[in-house]
């Protein structure tokens, strides 16, 4: 079975801790330790974390002396925007039929409500 980058990137989102460690990254490099501050669990749970985002390609590790700085390798939520892009228009032009439909409706009421009254 072919690996499947799109997949691998949703997995990996899918968890709260996984979203936060890279919002965090988004600022800038971190090492392990200083990713883990906010959280409250073992490091052997955040290096589960980081290998599931170093799976997917979410985050890389480097090695600079006693220091393994964590980065953020942004291509494959670029990958996922460009996917959900296609729903979002789908979405957009929904709403827009929607939007067409109600004011066909409302101005079909007010021509109702325009009538002369009889005596």
């Amino acid at each position: 079975m072919q690996h499947d980058q799109l997949s691998s990137t949703f997995a990996a989102l899918a968890d709260p801790t996984r979203r936060a460690i890279l919002a965090r990254l988004a600022s800038g490099e971190a090492s392990v330790t200083q990713l883990a501050e906010p959280f409250e669990m073992s490091m052997p749970a955040i290096s589960k974390h980081l290998k599931v985002l170093e799976r997917a390609r979410l985050i890389t590790r480097g090695r600079e002396a006693q220091w393994r700085p964590c980065r953020l390798e942004a291509a494959p939520l670029k990958d996922i925007a460009e996917w959900i892009e296609h729903y979002r228009q789908f979405w957009e032009q929904s709403f827009d039929r929607l939007d067409d439909y109600l004011r066909k409706l409302k101005a079909k009421d007010k021509r109702h409500a325009r009538k002369p009254r009889k005596n």
